[in-house]
């Protein structure tokens, strides 16, 4: 590709890691056996002028592979809800540079992103709205967008790679205001465990002491190579054990049911192996570094 045709792109640092997304995503896109068939997202890591490698580091063979399970997850509770509503809404809540409606949409779904407008920006540059797919450029928290939902053949919300970046009032109060306006409707989202959140607000305050900033020795023009990566991932103030579910029916009485979606099994030791054993043993549950659940709404 011509580099006239490349996007550039520049992200603050919760945004970016929807670029961590895509790029793990595309790797395992890109493998021979891979577990995930996403043409539309190496489409994209091709069309994106950004320094991949040199900011997020090689791609790590399992990450690529467990984020791909993960998105699976997803896709296969998108499926399921257009099975039994073929003209129904999926809302994606912070959905970034996913492409979910290459890989599963049914032609007659609707679809709508709700993006903060820095990744709306890019979204759009990349995957341009049609009649049936559009982008709010809003944050989620400004919940105006869910007077845009048309209600009629029902609603599937997805938060993938969103909530653990909230604080948890918002994520309670986000959670309820979901309940109180769709229901009948559902949430899929995913989570991470308390440890990992903890251990990301730790490496934060750690960074402060020492006077560093995010991306503070990223490179400031293209072509420019750094010997290592320096990537952090961005404080994830939320995290929720798996043992901890039934919490989120707390966040209002419409929520009746919450339950966690397996991931498909994947290839080698770890995903094809030891993956599936994991979710049949209380004390080591909480070791794996995110699960995904359902909440249904009355």
């Amino acid at each position: 590709m011509a580099d006239q045709d490349k996007v550039t792109v520049r992200l603050s640092p919760v945004p970016e890691t929807l670029l961590w997304n895509l790029y793990h995503r595309a790797y395992e896109a890109r493998q021979p056996r891979t577990v995930l068939h996403d043409p539309k997202a190496i489409e994209l890591v091709d069309r994106l002028d950004f320094p991949f490698e040199e900011t997020f580091g090689p791609p790590h063979p399992l990450l690529a592979q467990g984020q791909a399970l993960r998105v699976r997850s997803f896709d296969a509770a998108v499926q399921s809800f257009l099975a039994d509503h073929p003209t129904g809404t999926v809302v994606n809540l912070a959905e970034g540079l996913e492409t979910q409606f290459w890989r599963i949409d049914n032609g007659r779904a609707r679809w709508l992103g709700v993006e903060l407008p820095e990744t709306a920006e890019l979204r759009l540059a990349l995957l341009p709205d049609t009649e049936r797919r559009r982008t709010l450029a809003q944050s989620v928290l400004d919940l105006s967008w869910m007077d845009e939902v048309d209600t009629e053949g029902g609603v599937l919300l997805t938060a993938q790679g969103l909530l653990m970046y909230l604080r948890p009032p918002q994520v309670r109060e986000l959670i309820a205001a979901c309940a109180e306006r769709f229901r009948g409707g559902a949430l899929v989202f995913d989570a991470v465990p308390r440890w990992l959140s903890a251990g990301t607000q730790r490496a934060e305050k750690r960074a402060e002491k020492r006077g560093e900033k995010q991306g503070e020795k990223r490179r400031e023009k293209h072509g420019e190579k750094r010997p290592a990566p320096d990537y952090r991932m961005p404080r994830m103030p939320w995290g929720l054990n798996a043992g901890e579910l039934e919490k989120v029916r707390t966040a209002h009485p419409g929520v009746v049911d919450v339950r966690e979606l397996h991931l498909p099994r994947g290839r080698g030791p770890y995903f094809g192996a030891l993956t599936p054993v994991l979710y049949q043993l209380p004390a080591l549950r909480n070791m794996r570094p995110t699960m995904t659940a359902i909440a249904r709404f009355a």
